[in-house]
């Protein structure tokens, strides 16, 4: 259980909400009633949204595309993730927020579970994004191109 990277789920219904949006999880532990805990093994890519209110309305969103780290390779701390993660995608605020789940939503749409897409195209989202621009859609070509890519650097 050392090598894998655990995320923390919290949900206090109506006040804090942490879901995995996607991603493939090797194990679970229930903590409480609130909380859970996710294990991802290293280098698979998932995807979590934090979402908090204040009496106010939304406090804050956040989504994080992150890739879990094999034991002793560089990571980023990130809130509720041990030992930390690499840092694809990070997105606050519900406009960018909701185009990142759109981002997620067409590759989905192409037929491709987005824990395998190229992780230059989450870098690529959340660069345009931080830019004010939009993001250009993945393509069954440039995935075909990250698979054979993978591949050499196997």
């Amino acid at each position: 259980m050392s090598d894998l990277t655990q995320l923390e789920l919290l949900r206090l219904h109506g006040r804090i909400e942490h879901w995995l949006r996607f991603g493939r999880p090797v194990a679970e532990t229930t903590v409480d009633h609130h909380r859970r805990i996710l294990c991802f093994a290293p280098g698979n890519v998932f995807a979590v949204v934090r979402w908090a209110a204040t009496d106010l309305g939304t406090g804050v969103s956040r989504i994080d595309i992150l890739r879990a780290v094999t034991p002793g390779e560089r990571c980023t701390t990130v809130s509720h993730v041990r030992p930390g993660a690499e840092i694809l995608l990070r997105q606050s605020g519900w406009p960018k927020v909701e185009r990142v789940l759109l981002a997620i939503d067409a590759v989905l749409a192409l037929g491709i579970d987005p824990a395998d897409a190229a992780p230059d195209h989450w870098r690529h989202v959340h660069n345009r994004l931080t830019a004010g621009f939009a993001p250009r859609p993945y393509t069954r070509e440039r995935h075909v191109a990250w698979f054979k890519r993978r591949r050499i650097e196997a």
